[in-house]
């Protein structure tokens, strides 16, 4: 699921982040890269839709395209609640401003991952930020802040497509995907090398953190 509704306010950059150009291709081709071998991808489409659509079609033909026509006044909530329609299962979640180091991005695809979030230490400028207890692989989050947290969440993550289903019957898919998510906690992590582009100071951070590691992503 490619949660890419958004106007990409806070960039200022005046389109959609997915669109945004990363070492001379936009964010999308880079997600299209690591997903290639993925076989149910859904994007999540809202301001620039249909440029969004240009840009993924080239990739591959069977990719699913959910609209949210309210995407400037929904979060992106609102958008995994659309994607998630008549899902079964876990779905796997990021958004359109994210890039995850596919080698990382691995360990989500696994059958026996547990529902979980994706963390790494702070690099964005506005961090969610997560308290975590535990220890090696029975690390949990238990609460998010924008103040506290000994990580950031990357905005990643693998949960049951019933929980996000269930949030959006009690309406509760209008804000952020980490209020939705509070409720359930704690929930496992994992860590992962990725960039969350939010920005203009994140754009820079992460154009100079996937340069030597752009190989990951070939096609």
């Amino acid at each position: 699921m490619i949660n890419c509704a958004g106007e990409g306010r806070r960039l200022g950059v005046g389109k959609t982040k997915a669109l945004v150009s990363v070492l001379g291709r936009p964010i999308i081709d880079w997600h299209m890269r690591m997903l290639r071998d993925v076989e149910d991808v859904v994007v999540v489409v809202g301001h620039q839709a249909h440029e969004v659509v240009e840009a993924v079609s080239p990739w591959r033909s069977d990719v699913i395209f959910a609209i949210n026509h309210a995407y400037s006044t929904t979060g992106t909530a609102a958008s995994l609640a659309l994607g998630c329609a008549g899902a079964q299962g876990d779905v796997i979640s990021l958004d359109g401003d994210l890039l995850v180091d596919p080698a990382y991005f691995a360990g989500f695809l696994a059958e026996d991952t547990p529902p979980c979030l994706g963390v790494a230490p702070r690099t964005t400028t506005d961090a969610v930020l997560v308290e975590i207890s535990g220890v090696g692989e029975h690390r949990t989050a238990n609460s998010f802040s924008y103040e506290t947290g000994g990580l950031e969440w990357t905005g990643l993550l693998r949960v049951p497509a019933e929980l996000v289903l269930e949030a959006h019957d009690r309406h509760a898919t209008s804000g952020h995907v980490f209020e939705m998510l509070s409720p359930h906690l704690p929930l496992a992590v994992r860590d992962v090398n990725a960039r969350e582009i939010d920005t203009a100071d994140d754009y820079d951070r992460a154009v100079e953190w996937i340069g030597p590691i752009a190989d990951h992503w070939a096609a």
